[in-house]
């Protein structure tokens, strides 16, 4: 098993972080892994992506050329990255702020309406979290849900714990909503 992911959205949006969630929570589960971040010196409100490569092989190259999956958190990142996912791979969109549809035919496109499903359980900065889930909802192949909770907590630390039970509560969402609306 080899999953290449490219997370990409805004700088503040919390796409690095979602990806190093993944990334954490592979190194949980014992598998090999790779996470390469990317973004420009504005950081908050420029662009971020970062790359997530979970294998049960050791990772030759954190470079992704051509994605299984891409998150793709607002429009630039869409027209950026639509192009690098393989045929018959994963494209989650989050359609709260993405007013257009892929052009690709050739992939498993799924929109998510991430900031109003956040607002809707009272987590308003946690529409990266409920992208997460729709990706574990996708892919359960790859990575469980009790493992990303894992990696939450390991990632977020002591300091952060306050933020874990909202966080699994946004993860929790996403993941609902793909089984109800893409039967995940």
């Amino acid at each position: 098993m080899k999953e290449q992911c490219i997370f990409a959205g805004f700088g503040g949006q919390g796409m690095l972080l979602i990806g190093k969630f993944l990334a954490e929570a592979g190194m949980e589960s014992g598998l090999n892994v790779s996470w390469l971040p990317s973004y420009g010196p504005e950081m908050r409100g420029g662009t971020a992506n970062c790359s997530v490569v979970v294998s049960d092989k050791p990772v030759a190259s954190p470079l992704i050329n051509v994605a299984d999956t891409v998150l793709a958190m607002n429009k630039p990142s869409l027209l950026k990255f639509e192009g690098s996912v393989k045929s018959g791979g994963l494209l989650l969109i989050n359609s709260s702020i993405i007013d257009i549809k892929t052009s690709r035919e050739d992939v498993d496109a799924v929109y998510v309406p991430c900031n109003e499903i956040a607002e809707s359980i009272g987590n308003l900065k946690g529409p990266n979290v409920v992208f997460l889930g729709a990706y574990v909802a996708k892919r359960p192949e790859v990575i469980s849900k009790e493992a990303i909770i894992e990696a939450m907590r390991v990632e977020l630390g002591e300091r952060k714990v306050k933020f874990l039970e909202g966080n699994v509560k946004a993860l929790e969402a996403g993941m609902a909503y793909v089984q109800e609306h893409y039967g995940a």
